[in-house]
């Protein structure tokens, strides 16, 4: 049985950044890939506006995945691509992993695993649209893998359901094909994706947007033919006597993303119900000692540049795990009072979706911890307040917030005298 320090499962972005920094750190990696190459949806995505933050140029999808994928390669790191985690065990201090590729079925012993699994689209039934099952209905991920990786083209008159970034950028890339693009319905009352697709994806394009509007119902037997949209309430429940049929082929789907967390439910990891990722710590363990998550995995990430930063992350935390290095061990253990853990829950309040990570512990009282949040509305001329106990300790102005758009922000925590049942908490106040 092969043993390895550290074992990353997934091969996106966030998984390729956790290997090569957990192999800097001295660790014995290898990476797990269910797909024949690295780069996870990198891979389809031909697009630019890639790597803005990180290498202060516009790259593409892969181009991004190659600057990684290299590095990967120059490091010598043990890479297993098609093979599948079908099971994951914990016996004394390894997790024994089974696997399966065209070789067969193989387990290999890892002291640490990092979940860099990414995320899943969700689909057609998961959104209650009435109707048959004909051909012609797709996710936003689904149709950008025809076109950008298969050449082939999935609709000639076509309606996109939702305002998320692969929808809008779907609608343009349809439209630059040759498709009829009708328009994109959205049933918020605002856009659900980034300010800068929102004009360069429909506005350039002349494509409508229609806000607080839905597909209620499809038509068709063997290929789509039409689709009911109806304008929605406060409440996004359809107003009777709204119903409108447009006659399309296709309908293209970019109504939200989940963290893939199947392997992380099979460990026992507990999930946050805001972010539908692990909850995790300072350092990106979960509540299962040896278990980290990063990428879309843990929350899903506007940019990627922060998918990889995530996953860097991860990686030299699991490597200084292994190597016995940590000094915290049971740093998610909400029970521990050890005089010697600085600690600390931690929330989102009023005005947030939510916050990562959930709970803060570390020893260096000069540690900065990046802290991502969203707002549960459009707001202007507000503040960020930082709270411990009660105590306001941090205030921060934002001209403007959305939810769409993911907030980062660095703050020494180790300034303060933390309790180990410490509460802190963010939340937004209105000037």
């Amino acid at each position: 049985m092969n043993k390895f320090d550290v074992t990353v499962i997934g091969g996106g972005p966030a998984g390729l950044a956790a290997a090569i920094a957990a192999e800097k750190n001295g660790a014995a990696v290898l990476l797990i890939e269910r797909e024949a190459r690295l780069g996870g949806i990198l891979k389809q995505c031909i697009h630019d506006g890639f790597g803005i933050v990180r290498f202060k140029e516009k790259l593409t999808g892969p181009e991004y995945a190659e600057r990684f994928t290299s590095e990967l390669r120059e490091h010598g790191i043990d890479t297993m691509v098609l093979t599948f985690v079908t099971a994951i065990e914990k016996k004394e201090d390894l997790f024994h992993i089974t696997t399966v590729s065209r070789e067969g079925v193989s387990v290999i012993a890892s002291k640490t695993i990092i979940l860099a699994t990414g995320c899943r689209e969700r689909t057609a039934r998961q959104v209650f649209i009435h109707g048959t099952r004909p051909s012609g209905i797709f996710t936003a991920g689904t149709a950008q893998h025809y076109i950008n990786l298969l050449g082939e083209m999935p609709a000639k008159r076509c309606v996109i359901l939702g305002s998320g970034d692969i929808g809008l950028i779907m609608a343009r890339r349809l439209s630059l094909e040759g498709a009829e693009v009708i328009g994109v319905y959205e049933a918020k009352s605002t856009p659900s994706g980034l300010t800068r697709n929102i004009h360069q994806c429909l506005n350039d394009y002349d494509i409508p947007l229609h806000l607080s509007m839905t597909v209620t119902r499809v038509f068709g037997n063997e290929r789509l033919t039409a689709v009911e949209v109806s304008s929605v309430d406060e409440k996004m429940q359809p107003i009777p006597g709204t119903a409108e049929i447009i006659e399309c082929d296709s309908l293209i789907l970019s109504v939200g993303l989940i963290p893939e967390n199947e392997l992380a439910d099979k460990l026992g990891v507990q999930i946050d119900p805001l972010t539908k990722g692990p909850l995790c710590n300072t350092k990106l363990m979960t509540d299962v000692e040896g278990v980290f998550a990063c990428g879309n995995a843990l929350h899903v990430n506007d940019l990627v540049d922060y998918v990889s930063e995530s996953g860097e992350l991860a990686g030299k935390a699991a490597a200084e795990y292994s190597a016995g290095r940590s000094e915290e061990a049971a740093c998610c253990d909400a029970e521990s009072t050890s005089a010697d853990i600085k600690s600390a829950v931690l929330s989102a309040g009023n005005g947030l979706a939510y916050v990562v990570p959930q709970r803060l512990s570390f020893y260096d009282s000069e540690e900065e911890t990046v802290l991502f949040f969203r707002s549960r509305e459009i707001l202007s001329d507000c503040f960020l307040v930082i709270r411990i106990d009660g105590a306001e300790v941090y205030r921060k102005k934002y001209g403007f917030m959305k939810p769409p758009e993911m907030e980062r922000l660095s703050y020494r925590f180790g300034q303060h005298n933390l309790r180990v049942d410490a509460k802190i908490t963010l939340e937004i106040e209105v000037a």
